[in-house]
């Protein structure tokens, strides 16, 4: 089938799932169709696999699991590092497969490029660093050992938005505790998840430590739920689905990490510096047209500069260029589907019908498709839609507060707590806000959080786990204790 896609590398186009040793496709010969969501232009097919070959991936990551847990820490470090090396080799062919299935600009997809490969490199120095403990024991004929071992076979589970960071952050860290893995990428984005596979495999990464398969999310889901071989999933998704995962796995007692819904307050207080502050928030609630569980959904402004910064912010937000993602100064790309802009849509209807006054968008763009023009709404209030649920779009509500207890209050009026940012130069209010937000992650004055070295994750209905720093790989390990007693 032919291609509107050209890489320098075609190889990494691959339209096969892969099991094992082998590129494959689904039992029955059915398809995923996958379309650049900025043209609609069909770009690939994948494999449309249920749970029979979900249950071969898993036999394919068992059967593999005793060899490579046993590889020494620095042998996985090294073929890590030549993931790595590989990813960052093909980055612009690895950009351009990005944009065309998810949608957003090519900055952007480069950016993501090198923010997943940094997993990789993470990881691949953590893997030297599972310690085990001695500890002192009762009695001198006895010493105590506290040995890290990897959890065994895993699962993952990732979303469309960042296709490639979601993968690594996740693989990375389950390869380097010497795991293996069965990875099932979101329906949306396979292209992304099937070129790191091809670039594993080069590495020498060997057969069955890594497998893909794409398809039917119900039926995988549902197999690696049920396999008692599967020790270990993660997932990052809505709560809906995380709830349902942690239902489903319930029988077999595994271990889970569920990186869910958020639904992030950006509190600016009277004393900000407000170009700094608009300047995050553009990064937090505009990157990627909004379609990140960290972005800010709910923007909380003190009275006392809340015209200034609405004002600064609407004209931001209009000066934003609109287009498909590989189109030069393009800085916003079309939403992934048809639902996603019927959300927002939704979102700023009830918005307005509920008193909330444009300042700029507040409608599809003229390119038609998915795309929606950068939202900016004043006279936010609770009574919203938008004030209990994620958007998930390029909308920015600006509610106002009169006082730093009112702020936080409503900050935490929600059911999410995944992130959360704040903008002030008092140092004393900095602190207090950083011990009352209930959520796992805090930016103050600064609206981009994410990185490789930092522990990733929310609480409350944001779910549970971290990925990224240190904190990542111990997800993929369990403690065993020895006590090793007639040593007098």
């Amino acid at each position: 089938m032919p291609s509107p896609l050209v890489l320098d590398d075609p190889q990494l186009l691959r339209q096969q799932a892969r099991i094992g040793a082998a590129w494959c496709d689904a039992d029955d010969g059915g398809h995923l169709m996958v379309h650049d969501p900025a043209s609609g232009a069909l770009l690939a097919q994948v494999p449309r696999m249920g749970a029979a070959e979900t249950g071969r991936a898993v036999d394919a990551a068992e059967a593999a699991l005793p060899a490579w847990k046993r590889l020494d820490a620095g042998a996985r470090g090294a073929l890590l590092h030549q993931w790595n090396a590989l990813v960052l080799q093909h980055a612009e062919d690895l950009a351009r497969l990005l944009t065309a299935e998810q949608g957003k600009p090519l900055a952007d997809a480069r950016a993501e490029v090198g923010y997943a490969a940094s997993f990789i490199a993470w990881y691949a120095e953590e893997a030297r660093r599972t310690y085990g403990e001695v500890i002192p024991g009762p009695a001198g004929d006895r010493r105590l050992l506290a040995l890290r071992e990897p959890v065994g076979v895993c699962a993952a589970i990732t979303p469309w938005n960042f296709p490639y960071a979601m993968v690594t952050r996740k693989a990375a860290a389950a390869l380097a505790a010497g795991c293996t893995l069965v990875l099932k990428p979101a329906e949306q984005t396979p292209l992304c998840a099937l070129a790191l596979m091809e670039l594993a495999l080069r590495a020498g990464i060997p057969p069955g430590v890594l497998n893909v398969v794409t398809g039917d999310p119900v039926a995988i889901g549902g197999a690696l739920t049920a396999s008692p071989r599967v020790r270990k999933i993660s997932f990052t998704g809505s709560t809906e689905v995380g709830r349902l995962l942690m239902r489903q796995s319930a029988p077999t007692l595994k271990k889970l990490s569920l990186e869910l819904g958020g639904n992030a307050p950006f509190l600016v207080f009277e004393d900000a510096d407000l170009d700094a502050a608009v300047e995050g928030l553009l990064t937090a609630k505009f990157r990627n047209a909004g379609q990140a569980c960290i972005a800010a959904n709910r923007i909380y402004v003190h009275d006392a500069v809340y015209d200034d910064f609405a004002a600064r912010l609407a004209r931001a937000a209009a000066a934003l260029q609109v287009g498909p993602g590989a189109q030069p100064g393009v800085q916003i790309g079309p939403l992934i589907d048809a639902d996603a802009l019927a959300k927002v849509e939704r979102h700023v209807a009830d918005a307005r019908a509920h008193g909330a006054r444009v300042l700029a968008g507040g409608e599809r763009h003229a390119l038609g498709g998915t795309y929606y023009r950068p939202t900016v709404l004043a006279d936010a209030d609770a009574r919203m839609l938008l004030a209990r649920e994620e958007t998930f779009g390029p909308v920015a509500p600006l509610f106002r507060f009169r006082s730093e207890e009112e702020a936080i209050a409503a900050a935490n009026n929600v059911e999410f707590g995944l992130g959360a940012y704040l903008y002030s130069r008092d140092h004393a209010r900095i602190w207090r806000c950083i011990d009352a937000l209930e959520t796992g992650m805090v930016g103050v004055n600064s609206g981009l959080i994410s990185t490789a070295v930092a522990p990733f994750g929310g609480i409350k209905q944001s779910g549970f786990g971290r990925e990224g720093a240190r904190q990542g790989i111990e997800e993929y390990l369990v403690v065993k204790y020895v006590c090793l007693g007639g040593l007098g």
